[in-house]
């Protein structure tokens, strides 16, 4: 059950966190509803979960050799990815939203997780 419990937590920080990237103008991400922004951090966890892990192990070469830099290109990739699979949730500039984005969305959960850890929460 703690796994599902964090899951779900990861799930719903992140919809929180695309919601408030989606208020950067500049960014360029955009989200239709909270419901749309659930349905995202979910379908972003999964991804990170199952596709990430792939990613890393075929592109760790290329991670090594650009110091770990490629990193956030795969990143922007899971996001990228999320957006096309979720309705309602849109990148205006294409692949620079997905890398400004997956940028912003790390630093924003880290903000948040900081936050729900001094608060015991997660």
């Amino acid at each position: 059950m703690g796994g599902i419990l964090s899951f779900l937590i990861f799930a719903i920080v992140t919809a929180i966190s695309l919601l408030i990237i989606s208020y950067i103008p500049f960014l360029g991400v955009e989200i239709d509803s909270p419901g749309k922004a659930l349905i995202s951090g979910v379908i972003f966890g999964l991804l990170n979960s199952f596709l990430k892990p792939i990613l890393a192990f075929l592109g760790a070469p290329i991670t090594f050799l650009t110091f770990g830099l490629f990193a956030i290109i795969i990143n922007a990739i899971i996001f990228g990815l999320t957006a096309k699979l979720v309705e309602g949730f849109r990148l205006r500039s294409g692949i620079l939203s997905a890398i400004l984005g997956a940028i912003v969305l790390g630093i924003v959960n880290s903000l948040l997780f900081q936050v729900l850890g001094s608060l015991g929460i997660a």
